[in-house]
Formats: structure tokens, sequence, C-alpha cells
């Protein structure tokens, strides 16, 4: 038999009969390790331990401890299981796929009866019966019209839509779970004994048209997480409990910051507290780009379609573009305009105005520009994922040789930003050109270099998210992490060698000749309702002070105390604290109640000794414990507070 040559992480290689499994290669190193190996990695492409190898290759064996492999794995051969338990509870139903996504898996089913919450609870009972079983996994490859057959005779329609939709005639891989049997790539465990049955749950129920399309079957999907452990089941589980106290759109109703309508998908209702966040976060940001050296400039949000032709945007973004048809005055066509996606094109049209040197550069423009782009309706997500938004957009025109400069200013810049925000750390991302992208390939070269010398010029080795780039140029994402864990992508910085040449824009050199510019895209927040989202439920609704839309609440305890409450609002007010006067004939815990769902920062309680004192009895969010103090020191202390970090 011929012989084949596998080569190990380590280095060493080892010479074994074609055919061999990743099993086979386990055992011969040790017990131990072909009682715990799980899969294999072959020629970096992930191996079941059943399945041969032909030929030389680079092999590594994966057991529990390898986090990523075992929780692919687990979450796939989870999502069989989940189907088999099903199909054995209730044998009429069909079943159809069942993916790994995110955290776990989910599976369609097409049964004639919704299943409800307490259902879930007996598929769970029944999964974990079946991992007790450690009921063996094995594979087979089988021809199409087998396969077919078999699905046939079984009543499984699904399955044989599936396979008749795969292109070619290459023969399918077929899994059983014990006696159960599905369609699929694999890899997957060897029994269900490897299974951790403590370490999964079944989350949730919804609808799902087969294939998605509307026109098709509705089905019912049954979404599950699963981890290698239960402790980290328990922290994930943690995690969504804390996520769910500070989703954005719960806190927005109990804050009355915006609300959004279906008769404006995708747009916000901004109502007066959320728009006070709104501007206090735009004034901070207006005076730092000020400090930062930019020019601010406003462009229109309707533009010909002929200036989105010239970028590349009609070409490459139209499909995220809303389209404006006018019917001019003696026109003898439409004129079709667009609502703009991105800033980008006007603001090299204000750069063309007028005969630019180079001792112009960089020139650094930002604008607050409202953009507007089509998001379907099942990706829209509160303020997060909006359709209408304002970005903290600026592009700076520079020469090749200030790249490196600007980029390390930038990141300079945005640290600065973040911290005061309260995001301490950020991660980076050095995403390269995608599929579907404008100028040449020596352009891209260029540009990619030029940023990622830049990047790690200040400090910074980004990791590589290939493909990503925007269709002109390659770009940073900086990625901010959040107070339970979840990552943000928020700011960007591009290069864009394209653009500038598309559109014809130029400066005079030192040289007396006429030169392009580059132009470095960027955005620190990226757009203010995503980044007002983020602040939210980063802080779980406890804005800092100077962000919080109702900074104090001076509530009276008694009615004798209503002109001494105005007169603490009155000095809060003229020492610049946002302060509001509550003197409703309530009682003073169902007002504090009250403020406190609303996440009113300070409330100040006046009754007869306040006003005799000339003191307030101070109460902060999430404190227990009230003291008090003279009103001279309290409106000292929170006109510091209410201080922008950018001014104390």
């Amino acid at each position: 038999m011929a012989q084949i040559s596998l080569t190990f992480p380590d280095g060493n290689a080892r010479s074994y009969d074609a055919g061999v499994t990743p099993a086979q290669v386990a055992s011969s190193i040790s017990t131990s390790l072909a009682k715990k190996a799980i899969s294999a990695t072959v020629n970096d492409q992930h191996w079941d331990l059943q399945w041969p190898i032909e030929s030389d290759a680079a092999i590594a064996i994966h057991t529990m401890k390898d986090e990523a492999q075992a929780n692919e794995l687990i979450r796939h051969d989870l999502a069989h299981v989940m189907a088999r338990a099903v199909q054995e509870i209730w044998p009429d139903t069909k079943v159809t796929i069942g993916p790994v996504i995110e955290n776990g898996w989910y599976y369609d089913f097409d049964r004639a009866e919704p299943f409800t919450p307490e259902d879930l609870g007996a598929i769970e009972k029944k999964m974990k019966e079946i991992i007790n079983k450690r009921d063996e996994v094995r594979t087979e490859v089988w021809e199409r019209g087998r396969a077919i057959q078999h699905y046939t005779d079984n009543n499984e329609p699904y399955k044989v839509e599936l396979i008749e939709s795969i292109p070619g005639d290459e023969p399918l891989r077929m899994y059983w779970h014990g006696d159960w049997q599905d369609l699929c790539r694999g890899p997957h465990l060897q029994h269900t004994g490897q299974l951790p049955g403590d370490a999964f749950k079944l989350m949730s129920i919804a609808g799902a048209y087969w294939r998605g399309d509307s026109s098709r079957q509705m089905l019912q999907r049954i979404y599950g997480v699963a981890f290698t452990g239960k402790e980290k089941l328990k922290a994930h589980l943690t995690m969504l409990e804390e996520a769910a106290k500070r989703d954005h759109r719960k806190l927005g109703r109990e804050m009355d910051l915006f609300h959004m309508q279906e008769e404006a998908p995708g747009q916000i209702f901004w109502h007066p507290n959320g728009w006070t966040v709104y501007t206090q976060l735009q004034d901070y940001m207006r005076r730092q780009q000020r400090r930062g050296g930019y020019v601010e400039v406003n462009t229109p949000q309707v533009v010909d379609r002929k200036l989105w032709e010239r970028s590349g945007h009609w070409d490459k973004y139209q499909e995220n573009m809303f389209i404006v048809e006018v019917d001019e005055e003696h026109a003898r066509e439409k004129a079709v305009n667009a609502l703009k996606p991105m800033n980008c094109p006007c603001h090299v049209e204000i750069f063309k105005q007028g005969l630019k040197s180079y001792r112009d550069l960089p020139l650094r423009m930002a604008e607050f520009g409202s953009c507007n782009r089509y998001e379907p309706s099942g990706a829209l997500h509160g303020i997060m994922r909006v359709r209408g938004f304002t970005q903290d957009d600026a592009h700076i025109f520079c020469s090749e040789d200030q790249i490196e400069a600007e980029t390390a200013t930038f990141i300079d810049f945005l640290s600065t930003i973040y911290k005061d925000l309260g995001f301490e750390k950020f991660s980076v991302k050095f995403s390269d050109r995608p599929d579907t992208r404008a100028g040449s390939d020596e352009v891209w070269d260029k540009a990619e270099a030029a940023l990622l010398s830049a990047t790690r010029a200040a400090g910074i080795e980004p990791e590589l998210n290939p493909g990503e780039g925007a269709f002109y140029g390659p770009k940073l994402e900086f990625v901010l992490t959040d107070a339970i864990g979840r990552d943000w992508q928020c700011g960007t910085h591009q290069v864009d060698f394209v653009l500038p040449e598309r559109l014809d824009a130029t400066y005079i050199g030192a040289d007396g000749a006429k030169h392009r510019p580059v132009m470095l895209h960027r955005a620190t927040l990226g757009s203010f309702e995503r980044f007002i989202g983020i602040l939210i439920e980063e802080h779980a609704g406890k804005l800092p002070f100077w962000l919080a839309p109702r900074q104090v609440v001076v509530a009276s305890i008694t009615s004798e105390a209503d002109d001494y409450v105005q007169e603490v609002v009155a000095a809060l007010q003229k020492a610049g604290v946002r302060a509001e006067a509550d003197i409703r004939n309530e009682k003073i815990n169902y007002k504090v109640r009250e403020h406190s769902v609303g996440k009113v920062p300070v409330i100040l309680a006046v009754g007869h000794r306040e006003v005799e004192e000339r003191t307030v009895s101070v109460r902060r969010l999430g404190e227990k414990q009230t003291k008090v103090e003279s009103l001279e020191n309290v409106t000292k202390a929170l006109a510091t507070e209410a201080t922008p970090p950018d001014l104390l």
C-alpha cells in the first residue's frame, strides 16, 4: 500500500498507509490521545476523525481543550441531537437545516402544531437522554440518487430539495447519530457521550420561511446555545441577562429618550431627553475637532446621480442607496438623484473649489453629515442599526508622505475621545481589499502598504480582517469592548487613492506641477445614533453626569418646601446644571422610585429641616444612603461634574 507523510505541529513527520484516518493517527501516538481526540485539522481544514487522508499533509489532533474546534463540534452535534429528539417526541415533524451560529445553533422544523416554551424543556430532557446513551456517530458517502431515494422514502421533502439544489454530481456525506440520520458536511464528534450534557440550553422559538422565501412554507426555528463547560454556559446566560437589562430600546423608553414607528422604518424620533444627549455629544465632538485642526463643512443630502456615477458609488454601492426621481419642469425625462449614503464625494467637490497648494495640506475637513442607507427591515435594530443617521465624518486631504503622521495623529485623537467617554481600551482590525472594488491592484497594493506601515509606526499591530475594506480603499476598524464583554466596531480610518483620481482632485506641489492628494476617510464615533446606543448599554442607562439628559431632580418632601425647591433649581441652573423641580403632591419614596427608573443621577430631597438649614438631602442613583449637604457645596460639586471632560 502507498505510504504518505503526515507532519505534526512540532515539525516531526511520520509515515502512514494512504487512507489512514485521524482516529488511527491518534491511536498510533497514545491511547490517552485516542480517547480524548475529537477531530483534526488536515492542511488547514477541519477534519472528522473518520475521514481518510490520502496524501501527504500537515495534521493536528484536537481535544476538548481546543476551544474553537470543540465549540464548533459541540454546537453542530447538538443541532443533530436536538433534531433527533424532536422527531422522537413528535415523529411527524419534518427536518430541514441546522447550522452552527455564534455561541450555538438553530434548526428549522416543519410541524403542524406550534412549539411552546414548555416543549423546550421536554426537548432538552430528551437530548440529555440521547447524550447519556453514548450512541456512535458514523458517516458514509452516498451517491446522489441513493440519497434522494432515501429521503423520498422517509417523507423528508426538504432534504430532497436541498440535494437537488446542490450543483454538480459529487457524492454526498451522510451522518448517523445512533439510528437518526442527516445530510451533513461534518465533521462531528465520535459518539453522543462526548457532548457536555450540562453546558447547553434551548433558548427560543421563532418563525422562519423555508430558504428565506416569504412565498414558501413558514417553519419553526429553535435556537440553542452551548459551550465546553457549564461555567461558560452560566457566564453566557448571565451576560444575556445583563444585556437584557441594558437593552437601549428598553432604557430608551424608561428614560424617554426616543421612539421609532412603522411609518418611518429605521428612522429615529428623538425626544427632548434624547436630543439633549445627542447635542451634548455633538458639541463635545465639535470642540475636539476644532482643537484637532479640522474645518467644519456641510453638504447637500440630495445629489444628482452624475456625481455618484463619477465617484463609483452608483456602480459599487447603489443597492444601499435611496434613489429620488423628480419630474423637473420642462425636462424631457425625470431627474435621478440619490440621498447621500456618505459624505466623501461632496467633500472632494469642496476641496476642488479654488486652487490648492502643498502648503494647504493636510486639509482636515469634517462634517456632521446626515446620511441615509438602505438596510433590510430584518437587519434594523433600535438605534444601533438604522437607515437614517449622522456620522462624525471627516476627510483628510494629504500627500503620500503625510499618511503616517496623520494616521498616528488620528489614533491619538480617537484614544483621547474614547477615554473621555469611558472606554480605556480598544482593538484595531485591518480590513484589506474586497472582491467588489474600484482601482487597480497596483493602487490597492500601495494603499494597503501605506496604511499598514502607518498603523505599525503608531505602535499598533492590527488584527487582519480579510476582504472587509471599503470599495475604494483599505481601512482600520477601531473596536470597543463594553462592560459585559461585547465588541462594538465604531471608529474607522481609510486610505483612498481612488476617489481623488475619479473626481479629478489636484493640488500644486512644491515642483509647481499638479499632484493627486491622498484622501484619508475617518470617523471617530461612527454614527451618533449607534454610539449613543452603545453608551446607553455600556453604562446601563447611568450615563456620565455631563451627558445625562436630566442631571438633577429637586423633590419636595412637603408642600411648605416648594419655594425653596424652586430656589435650589434656579441656583443649579445658573451654575450650568440641568435641574428640574418635582413639587407634586406625592410621597418622596414614590418620587425617588420614579426618577430612579428614569436614571436621573442625583435626587435632592427638600423638607422642613432643609429649608431651615439651607441644605439638601443628596441621593445618588444606585446608592441607598443619603447625606445632607449645604446648598452652596452641592452646587459647586455638581457644577464641576456637569462640565464636559474637555473643558475641565
